[in-house]
């Protein structure tokens, strides 16, 4: 009899040999000729996936990389995390789908989820459960705000994502995605954005200040809007970080005009930013809360919409979804949220977060890097040319393939594609961020010495 030897624990990146190996190639030529055009991540990180185990995964040819994507932000604990795997194997005995029926596991996630919101605003929430996808929360919370208000404008901010379905991607700043869609939603006007975080001068142009000009001018050519929707960070827009006093702003101005303000927590909720909402670093309360990406902690899909309950006008069946009832997604936020208390990990992403603002703050004396920015453990690198500013997508996406070769996987976003992003667990550890960081630098300095401009 053979014996089958276990492969070595995750605990080290480790690759060998071209990317991608054999195995991966003859998946990802497989994915080629069965899969849709549309497929997005394999094309710039040509791996195949066969396990993973907290922030590491290990592709079918053996090759050992730092996750630094995690599922886009969904594996908010890493990859596997054994309780989590415990409390969805429990699920699985009882439960697995349950529509909108209440359920113990449903309400236990509910009690969850209310309990991470201050006092005053947790007691006037409602929660509604959409489809599992950010996207469908965001097409729910702006049905609720148009069905609550009587109107039918929306304002979004320039940079945004929202999402890839109809309306979602009509709130979307990315133009090229839109272009081929004819006749998207109408009704949605693009304000700036002001980004710099709390740190900005606050004497620079503020988006807030163009938005109150065109909403209280009779002759501003947008009506009142049914809703305002905006990120507190940008992470598809190239991770840029709102500034306090426009946020506040934007926050006084609606509010003194009875427009909705929607925040869009998908990517920055459930701890990412080292609260459990980006908003809550900012001193306002929302009317809408959307969050779907990290609730469960493990990938299994779930999103839902918190709102204020004078918003609460809509009728049964307003938005509703066959998959709204994940039981084994609700079983692991539930586990989820109690670790999260339990380890601290809130503070391990600040901890974590300021370690690598300081091992990446070197990176900025490069001639090709414009900024490195974040908050929490979502930060992102700008690469522009230093001729003329132009985004430097090609330098990035070298920069993106040195990584992956040196054993971390990390993505591109923002104009152009040339932010570097990561995204790393919540709990990784300083061990691994130092690594990770360390292969970053490495490659960042590599590829943008060989793209140096000649001193004059």
């Amino acid at each position: 009899m053979t014996t089958l030897l276990r492969p070595a624990p995750l605990v080290a990146p480790r690759v060998s040999g071209d990317l991608p190996g054999p195995r991966s190639a003859a998946l990802l030529a497989r994915q080629e000729r069965w899969e849709s055009s549309a497929r997005t991540y394999p094309r710039h990180l040509p791996i195949a996936l066969a396990e993973g185990s907290g922030s590491f995964v290990r592709d079918v040819d053996g090759n050992v990389f730092i996750d630094f994507l995690a599922g886009a932000g969904v594996l908010s604990l890493g990859h596997n995390h054994p309780e989590l795997v415990r409390a969805v194997r429990r699920q699985l005995g009882s439960l697995t789908h349950g529509l909108d029926f209440p359920t113990p596991v449903k309400d236990d996630f509910t009690q969850a989820q209310l309990s991470m919101l201050a006092p005053g605003l947790r007691r006037r929430t409602r929660l509604h459960f959409c489809g599992p996808t950010g996207a469908n929360a965001v097409e729910a919370a702006i049905k609720l705000c148009k069905i609550a208000t009587g109107r039918g404008d929306i304002i979004s901010f320039q940079g945004g994502f929202h999402g890839s379905t109809h309306a979602a991607m009509a709130l979307s700043g990315l133009v090229s995605q839109k272009a081929p869609i004819r006749d998207g939603m109408p009704g949605v006007h693009f304000f700036p954005y002001s980004a710099g975080g709390p740190d900005a001068d606050d004497r620079s142009p503020d988006g807030a200040d163009y938005l109150e000009q065109a909403l209280r001018d009779s002759n501003g050519g947008i009506p009142l809007p049914a809703a305002v929707i905006m990120e507190m960070v940008q992470g598809e827009g190239g991770n840029l970080v709102a500034r306090t006093s426009f946020v506040r702003r934007v926050r006084e101005v609606t509010r003194s005009l009875g427009i909705p303000l929607i925040v869009d927590e998908v990517q920055t909720g459930c701890g990412r930013t080292g609260t459990w909402f980006a908003y809550q670093q900012y001193g306002i309360e929302p009317d809408v809360i959307v969050a779907s990406k990290a609730l469960s902690g493990i990938g299994l899909p779930v999103a839902v919409i918190l709102y204020d309950a004078a918003l609460d006008t809509w009728a049964p069946g307003a938005h509703i979804g066959t998959f709204r009832g994940n039981q084994l997604a609700f079983a692991a936020g539930v586990e989820t949220v109690r670790i999260v208390r339990r380890d601290n990990v809130l503070g391990n992403v600040r901890r974590q977060g300021a370690r690598i603002a300081d091992r990446l703050a070197g990176l900025t004396r490069h001639p090709w890097v414009r900024e490195v920015r974040g908050r929490g453990l979502m930060w992102g690198i700008e690469l522009v040319d230093p001729r003329d500013g132009r985004p430097a997508t090609e330098v990035a996406a070298a920069v993106q393939h040195h990584a992956l070769r040196h054993g971390l996987i990390v993505e591109r976003g923002g104009r152009g594609d040339a932010v570097v992003r990561l995204l790393p667990p919540l709990n990784v550890t300083a061990e691994v961020v130092e690594t990770a960081c360390s292969i970053l630098v490495e490659a960042v300095s590599a590829r943008a010495n060989r793209s140096s401009v000649p001193r004059e």
